[in-house]
Protein backbone atom coordinates (compact mmCIF):
# COMPACT_ATOMS: atom_id res chain seq x y z
CA UNK A 1 0.00 0.00 0.00
CA UNK A 2 1.27 3.37 -1.05
CA UNK A 3 1.54 6.61 0.74
CA UNK A 4 -0.27 9.60 -0.08
CA UNK A 5 1.30 12.39 -1.93
CA UNK A 6 3.99 14.06 0.87
CA UNK A 7 4.58 11.11 2.69
CA UNK A 8 7.73 8.80 2.33
CA UNK A 9 8.79 5.89 4.96
CA UNK A 10 10.51 2.91 5.89
CA UNK A 11 12.04 0.42 8.70
CA UNK A 12 14.68 -1.28 9.42
CA UNK A 13 15.83 -4.19 11.96
CA UNK A 14 17.68 -2.03 14.50
CA UNK A 15 18.44 -4.78 17.37
CA UNK A 16 15.89 -3.94 19.58
CA UNK A 17 13.95 -7.36 19.21
CA UNK A 18 15.33 -10.72 20.32
CA UNK A 19 13.95 -12.10 17.35
CA UNK A 20 15.88 -9.78 15.06
CA UNK A 21 12.68 -8.40 12.83
CA UNK A 22 12.19 -5.06 12.25
CA UNK A 23 11.64 -2.97 14.99
CA UNK A 24 12.17 1.19 13.77
CA UNK A 25 10.13 2.67 11.11
CA UNK A 26 10.60 6.43 10.30
CA UNK A 27 8.09 8.55 8.05
CA UNK A 28 9.30 11.29 6.42
CA UNK A 29 7.04 14.63 5.81
CA UNK A 30 8.25 16.13 2.94
CA UNK A 31 6.54 19.55 3.78
CA UNK A 32 5.22 21.35 6.88
CA UNK A 33 2.39 18.98 8.11
CA UNK A 34 -0.67 19.36 9.57
CA UNK A 35 -2.03 16.86 12.21
CA UNK A 36 -4.44 15.45 15.17
CA UNK A 37 -3.37 13.69 18.18
CA UNK A 38 -5.19 11.94 20.79
CA UNK A 39 -3.34 9.83 23.03
CA UNK A 40 -3.88 7.29 26.04
CA UNK A 41 -5.65 8.62 29.12
CA UNK A 42 -3.52 5.76 31.24
CA UNK A 43 -1.81 8.12 34.35
CA UNK A 44 1.44 5.56 33.87
CA UNK A 45 1.96 7.37 30.31
CA UNK A 46 5.23 6.67 28.85
CA UNK A 47 8.03 9.74 27.69
CA UNK A 48 6.52 9.61 24.23
CA UNK A 49 2.74 10.04 24.75
CA UNK A 50 4.06 12.97 27.31
CA UNK A 51 6.18 14.81 24.60
CA UNK A 52 3.58 14.04 21.96
CA UNK A 53 0.72 15.93 24.43
CA UNK A 54 3.29 19.05 24.74
CA UNK A 55 4.21 18.88 20.86
CA UNK A 56 0.61 18.91 20.16
CA UNK A 57 -0.11 21.86 22.94
CA UNK A 58 2.42 23.64 20.78
CA UNK A 59 -0.15 23.45 17.74
CA UNK A 60 2.58 23.60 14.99
CA UNK A 61 3.66 21.48 11.89
CA UNK A 62 5.42 18.24 12.19
CA UNK A 63 7.99 17.14 9.40
CA UNK A 64 8.10 13.10 10.89
CA UNK A 65 7.45 10.23 12.79
CA UNK A 66 9.73 7.51 14.31
CA UNK A 67 8.28 4.42 15.75
CA UNK A 68 10.37 1.51 17.72
CA UNK A 69 8.68 -1.77 18.86
CA UNK A 70 9.87 -4.14 21.25
CA UNK A 71 10.37 -1.56 23.94
CA UNK A 72 7.58 0.70 25.39
CA UNK A 73 10.43 2.86 27.05
CA UNK A 74 7.92 3.33 29.63
CA UNK A 75 8.59 3.40 33.51
CA UNK A 76 12.40 3.94 32.87
CA UNK A 77 12.50 7.55 34.53
CA UNK A 78 14.95 10.24 33.86
CA UNK A 79 16.61 8.28 31.44
CA UNK A 80 14.04 7.23 29.80
CA UNK A 81 12.72 11.22 29.07
CA UNK A 82 15.98 11.35 27.32
CA UNK A 83 16.26 8.34 25.28
CA UNK A 84 12.94 9.44 23.89
CA UNK A 85 14.04 12.83 22.96
CA UNK A 86 17.23 10.97 21.58
CA UNK A 87 14.77 9.05 19.64
CA UNK A 88 13.78 11.95 18.27
CA UNK A 89 16.88 13.50 17.69
CA UNK A 90 18.13 10.88 15.75
CA UNK A 91 15.22 10.63 13.46
CA UNK A 92 15.48 14.41 12.76
CA UNK A 93 19.06 13.88 12.09
CA UNK A 94 18.22 11.26 9.85
CA UNK A 95 15.27 13.32 8.17
CA UNK A 96 17.11 16.66 7.97
CA UNK A 97 14.14 18.39 10.08
CA UNK A 98 14.08 19.88 13.43
CA UNK A 99 13.73 17.26 16.65
CA UNK A 100 10.70 19.15 17.71
CA UNK A 101 8.80 18.45 14.89
CA UNK A 102 9.33 14.70 14.69
CA UNK A 103 6.95 12.97 16.70
CA UNK A 104 7.96 9.88 18.78
CA UNK A 105 6.14 6.86 19.55
CA UNK A 106 7.48 3.58 21.20
CA UNK A 107 5.64 -0.14 22.13
CA UNK A 108 6.39 -3.09 23.90
CA UNK A 109 7.75 -4.50 26.82
CA UNK A 110 7.63 -1.52 29.92
CA UNK A 111 9.79 -1.42 32.43
CA UNK A 112 13.10 -2.34 30.66
CA UNK A 113 15.74 0.71 29.11
CA UNK A 114 15.49 1.52 25.55
CA UNK A 115 18.30 0.27 23.66
CA UNK A 116 18.90 4.23 22.08
CA UNK A 117 22.46 3.39 20.91
CA UNK A 118 20.94 0.18 18.61
CA UNK A 119 18.72 3.06 17.10
CA UNK A 120 21.72 5.15 16.53
CA UNK A 121 23.37 2.58 14.64
CA UNK A 122 20.76 1.53 12.00
CA UNK A 123 18.18 4.39 11.73
CA UNK A 124 20.99 5.86 8.94
CA UNK A 125 20.27 2.28 7.49
CA UNK A 126 16.45 2.93 6.23
CA UNK A 127 15.49 3.33 2.97
CA UNK A 128 12.31 5.99 2.35
CA UNK A 129 9.62 5.02 -0.32
CA UNK A 130 6.30 5.21 -0.98
CA UNK A 131 5.31 2.05 -0.12
CA UNK A 132 4.03 1.70 3.73
CA UNK A 133 4.43 -2.32 3.89
CA UNK A 134 7.93 -2.22 5.81
CA UNK A 135 5.98 0.43 8.38
CA UNK A 136 3.11 -1.75 9.10
CA UNK A 137 5.67 -4.43 10.04
CA UNK A 138 8.00 -2.55 12.21
CA UNK A 139 6.30 -1.14 13.97
CA UNK A 140 4.14 -4.73 15.65
CA UNK A 141 4.55 -6.45 18.35
CA UNK A 142 2.35 -9.72 19.10
CA UNK A 143 0.61 -9.07 16.19
CA UNK A 144 0.57 -11.43 13.58
CA UNK A 145 -0.13 -9.26 10.62
CA UNK A 146 -0.09 -5.70 9.31
CA UNK A 147 -2.58 -3.72 9.43
CA UNK A 148 -3.48 -1.03 6.72
CA UNK A 149 -6.64 0.67 5.22
CA UNK A 150 -7.16 3.33 2.70
CA UNK A 151 -9.89 5.15 0.73
CA UNK A 152 -9.58 7.71 -2.04
CA UNK A 153 -12.13 10.58 -2.69
CA UNK A 154 -13.61 12.27 -5.63
CA UNK A 155 -10.20 14.42 -6.78
CA UNK A 156 -8.13 11.76 -6.14
CA UNK A 157 -7.27 12.96 -2.37
CA UNK A 158 -6.51 9.07 -0.25
CA UNK A 159 -6.44 8.62 3.19
CA UNK A 160 -3.95 5.58 4.21
CA UNK A 161 -4.22 4.19 7.82
CA UNK A 162 -1.51 2.10 9.41
CA UNK A 163 -2.28 -0.15 12.80
CA UNK A 164 -0.82 -2.36 15.54
CA UNK A 165 -2.26 -3.80 18.16
CA UNK A 166 -3.05 -7.08 19.45
CA UNK A 167 -3.22 -7.13 23.26
CA UNK A 168 -3.75 -4.81 26.34
CA UNK A 169 -6.46 -3.48 24.10
CA UNK A 170 -9.24 -1.43 25.98
CA UNK A 171 -10.53 2.11 24.99
CA UNK A 172 -8.91 5.12 26.02
CA UNK A 173 -6.75 3.66 24.51
CA UNK A 174 -5.19 0.29 23.64
CA UNK A 175 -1.89 -1.29 23.40
CA UNK A 176 -2.40 0.40 19.78
CA UNK A 177 -0.69 3.09 17.85
CA UNK A 178 -2.55 4.06 14.60
CA UNK A 179 -1.86 6.38 11.86
CA UNK A 180 -3.60 7.83 8.77
CA UNK A 181 -1.71 10.19 6.53
CA UNK A 182 -3.54 12.25 3.63
CA UNK A 183 -2.76 14.87 1.39
CA UNK A 184 -6.42 16.46 1.38
CA UNK A 185 -6.40 20.28 2.13
CA UNK A 186 -8.01 20.21 5.33
CA UNK A 187 -7.52 23.07 7.54
CA UNK A 188 -4.92 22.22 11.53
CA UNK A 189 -8.12 23.59 13.01
CA UNK A 190 -10.36 21.24 11.43
CA UNK A 191 -8.76 18.25 11.91
CA UNK A 192 -8.31 18.85 15.61
CA UNK A 193 -12.07 19.65 16.18
CA UNK A 194 -13.15 16.39 14.06
CA UNK A 195 -10.41 14.06 14.96
CA UNK A 196 -11.19 13.00 18.81
CA UNK A 197 -14.88 11.90 17.64
CA UNK A 198 -13.27 9.43 14.95
CA UNK A 199 -11.25 7.74 17.53
CA UNK A 200 -14.29 7.89 20.27
CA UNK A 201 -16.34 6.46 17.38
CA UNK A 202 -13.71 4.06 16.07
CA UNK A 203 -10.14 2.92 18.12
CA UNK A 204 -11.90 3.72 21.43
CA UNK A 205 -15.14 1.36 20.94
CA UNK A 206 -12.43 -1.71 20.55
CA UNK A 207 -11.72 -3.98 22.92
CA UNK A 208 -9.53 -7.77 23.88
CA UNK A 209 -8.84 -7.69 27.49
CA UNK A 210 -10.06 -4.65 29.38
CA UNK A 211 -6.57 -3.23 29.89
CA UNK A 212 -5.39 0.18 29.34
CA UNK A 213 -1.88 0.28 27.66
CA UNK A 214 1.15 3.33 28.38
CA UNK A 215 2.28 4.33 25.39
CA UNK A 216 -0.92 4.84 23.00
CA UNK A 217 -1.69 7.26 20.82
CA UNK A 218 -3.92 7.42 16.99
CA UNK A 219 -2.99 10.42 14.87
CA UNK A 220 -3.42 11.61 11.60
CA UNK A 221 -1.26 13.52 9.61
CA UNK A 222 -2.72 16.21 6.38
CA UNK A 223 0.44 17.49 3.85
CA UNK A 224 -2.60 19.53 2.39
CA UNK A 225 -1.38 18.74 -1.50
CA UNK A 226 -4.50 18.15 -3.10
CA UNK A 227 -8.21 19.57 -2.93
CA UNK A 228 -10.64 17.85 -1.22
CA UNK A 229 -14.82 18.39 0.26
CA UNK A 230 -14.52 17.88 4.13
CA UNK A 231 -17.58 15.90 3.90
CA UNK A 232 -15.96 13.03 1.90
CA UNK A 233 -13.20 13.70 3.59
CA UNK A 234 -14.48 12.64 6.93
CA UNK A 235 -16.49 9.94 5.37
CA UNK A 236 -13.62 8.47 4.09
CA UNK A 237 -11.41 8.94 7.28
CA UNK A 238 -14.25 7.03 9.47
CA UNK A 239 -14.45 4.47 7.14
CA UNK A 240 -10.20 4.12 7.28
CA UNK A 241 -10.24 4.30 10.99
CA UNK A 242 -13.26 1.74 11.57
CA UNK A 243 -11.36 -0.69 9.23
CA UNK A 244 -8.08 -0.65 11.09
CA UNK A 245 -10.31 -1.14 14.79
CA UNK A 246 -11.74 -4.49 13.09
CA UNK A 247 -8.46 -5.57 11.73
CA UNK A 248 -6.98 -4.63 15.44
CA UNK A 249 -9.86 -6.51 17.31
CA UNK A 250 -9.66 -9.73 14.70
CA UNK A 251 -6.05 -10.03 15.45
CA UNK A 252 -6.76 -10.07 19.51
CA UNK A 253 -3.80 -12.35 21.13
CA UNK A 254 -4.66 -15.64 20.65
CA UNK A 255 -8.06 -14.61 18.81
CA UNK A 256 -9.96 -16.83 16.78
CA UNK A 257 -13.05 -14.87 15.92
CA UNK A 258 -14.22 -11.36 15.58
CA UNK A 259 -17.12 -9.56 17.78
CA UNK A 260 -19.12 -7.24 16.41
CA UNK A 261 -21.44 -5.71 18.75
CA UNK A 262 -24.09 -3.23 17.08
CA UNK A 263 -26.57 -1.08 19.24
CA UNK A 264 -29.28 1.14 18.19
CA UNK A 265 -32.39 2.49 19.80
CA UNK A 266 -30.11 3.85 22.69
CA UNK A 267 -30.82 7.54 24.69
CA UNK A 268 -27.89 9.19 23.18
CA UNK A 269 -24.62 8.30 21.29
CA UNK A 270 -22.85 7.84 24.53
CA UNK A 271 -24.98 5.56 26.06
CA UNK A 272 -25.15 3.43 22.46
CA UNK A 273 -21.29 3.26 23.33
CA UNK A 274 -21.40 1.91 26.68
CA UNK A 275 -23.82 -0.52 25.72
CA UNK A 276 -22.00 -1.90 22.78
CA UNK A 277 -18.52 -1.55 24.54
CA UNK A 278 -19.64 -3.38 27.25
CA UNK A 279 -20.90 -6.21 25.53
CA UNK A 280 -17.80 -6.50 23.48
CA UNK A 281 -15.79 -6.22 26.44
CA UNK A 282 -17.76 -9.07 28.70
CA UNK A 283 -15.05 -12.00 29.57
CA UNK A 284 -18.25 -14.34 29.81
CA UNK A 285 -18.89 -13.48 26.89
CA UNK A 286 -16.16 -14.01 24.89
CA UNK A 287 -15.65 -17.24 26.44
CA UNK A 288 -18.97 -18.35 25.38
CA UNK A 289 -18.52 -17.27 22.07
CA UNK A 290 -15.13 -19.21 22.14
CA UNK A 291 -17.25 -21.74 23.14
CA UNK A 292 -20.38 -21.42 20.30
CA UNK A 293 -22.72 -21.26 23.22
CA UNK A 294 -25.09 -18.69 22.47
CA UNK A 295 -26.41 -17.85 26.17
CA UNK A 296 -28.01 -14.29 25.96
CA UNK A 297 -27.51 -13.95 29.40
CA UNK A 298 -24.43 -12.90 29.47
CA UNK A 299 -25.50 -10.39 27.24
CA UNK A 300 -28.31 -8.75 28.57
CA UNK A 301 -25.77 -9.37 32.17
CA UNK A 302 -23.54 -6.97 30.43
CA UNK A 303 -26.27 -4.55 29.30
CA UNK A 304 -27.28 -4.40 32.63
CA UNK A 305 -24.00 -2.85 34.52
CA UNK A 306 -22.74 -1.13 31.12
CA UNK A 307 -24.21 2.40 32.36
CA UNK A 308 -26.47 2.97 29.67
CA UNK A 309 -30.11 3.75 30.11
CA UNK A 310 -32.80 1.47 29.14
CA UNK A 311 -35.16 -1.02 29.84
CA UNK A 312 -34.79 -4.60 30.17
CA UNK A 313 -38.36 -5.50 29.51
CA UNK A 314 -37.82 -3.45 25.96
CA UNK A 315 -34.58 -4.70 24.72
CA UNK A 316 -34.28 -6.97 21.95
CA UNK A 317 -31.36 -8.80 21.41
CA UNK A 318 -30.41 -10.84 18.38
CA UNK A 319 -27.25 -13.23 17.62
CA UNK A 320 -26.23 -13.73 14.14
CA UNK A 321 -29.29 -12.23 12.99
CA UNK A 322 -31.45 -15.06 15.17
CA UNK A 323 -33.34 -12.86 17.89
CA UNK A 324 -32.93 -14.50 21.35
CA UNK A 325 -34.26 -12.09 23.63
CA UNK A 326 -37.78 -9.80 23.30
CA UNK A 327 -38.04 -8.28 26.48
CA UNK A 328 -37.46 -11.76 27.71
CA UNK A 329 -36.61 -15.10 26.34
CA UNK A 330 -37.85 -16.52 23.24
CA UNK A 331 -37.51 -19.69 21.77
CA UNK A 332 -34.83 -20.30 19.41
CA UNK A 333 -33.00 -23.20 18.00
CA UNK A 334 -29.88 -23.58 20.09
CA UNK A 335 -27.59 -26.60 17.88
CA UNK A 336 -28.55 -24.37 14.63
CA UNK A 337 -27.29 -21.11 16.48
CA UNK A 338 -24.05 -22.44 17.97
CA UNK A 339 -23.19 -23.61 14.56
CA UNK A 340 -23.88 -20.31 13.14
CA UNK A 341 -21.79 -18.93 15.99
CA UNK A 342 -18.48 -21.05 14.35
CA UNK A 343 -18.33 -18.34 11.59
CA UNK A 344 -15.17 -16.07 11.62
CA UNK A 345 -17.45 -13.45 12.79
CA UNK A 346 -19.90 -13.24 15.34
CA UNK A 347 -22.56 -10.09 15.21
CA UNK A 348 -25.01 -9.04 18.24
CA UNK A 349 -27.34 -6.94 17.51
CA UNK A 350 -29.51 -4.73 20.25
CA UNK A 351 -31.97 -2.44 19.84
CA UNK A 352 -32.27 -0.91 23.33
CA UNK A 353 -35.57 0.91 22.31
CA UNK A 354 -34.84 3.99 24.23
CA UNK A 355 -34.16 6.43 21.87
CA UNK A 356 -32.37 7.08 18.13
CA UNK A 357 -28.88 6.39 18.97
CA UNK A 358 -26.33 3.75 17.91
CA UNK A 359 -23.46 2.73 17.68
CA UNK A 360 -20.72 -0.33 17.11
CA UNK A 361 -18.13 -1.98 19.31
CA UNK A 362 -15.23 -4.61 18.70
CA UNK A 363 -13.80 -7.40 20.03
CA UNK A 364 -12.65 -11.20 19.86
CA UNK A 365 -13.39 -14.33 21.80
CA UNK A 366 -11.36 -15.45 24.49
CA UNK A 367 -9.22 -18.25 23.92
CA UNK A 368 -6.44 -20.51 25.79
CA UNK A 369 -4.00 -18.73 23.52
CA UNK A 370 -4.56 -15.49 25.27
CA UNK A 371 -3.70 -16.82 28.46
CA UNK A 372 -0.52 -18.62 27.07
CA UNK A 373 0.77 -15.74 25.28
CA UNK A 374 0.40 -13.41 28.19
CA UNK A 375 1.91 -15.91 30.29
CA UNK A 376 5.12 -15.92 28.17
CA UNK A 377 5.38 -12.41 26.80
CA UNK A 378 8.41 -11.40 28.71
CA UNK A 379 10.05 -15.16 29.45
Amino acid sequence: MYLPKGFMAGATASGIKPSGKPDLGVVSFLGATAWAYVATTNRAAAPCVLRGRNLYAAAEPLRGLVVNSGNANCATGEQGVRDDLRLAELAAEFLEVEPETVLTASTGVIGVPLPINKVAQKIGEIELGGSLASFAEAIMTTDTRVKLSEQELPGGARVVGVAKGSGMIHPNMATMLAYLFTDAAIPAAGLRERWPAVVNRTFNQVTVDGDTSTNDMAAIFSSSLTEAEPGPFWEAVEAVARDLARQIAADGEGAEKLITVRVRGAYDEADARLAARAVAGSALWKAAVHGNDPNWGRILAALGYSGARFEPERAVIALQETVIYDGGAVPFNGVALSQAMQAAEVLVDIDLRSGEAEAEAWGCDLTEDYVKINAEYTT
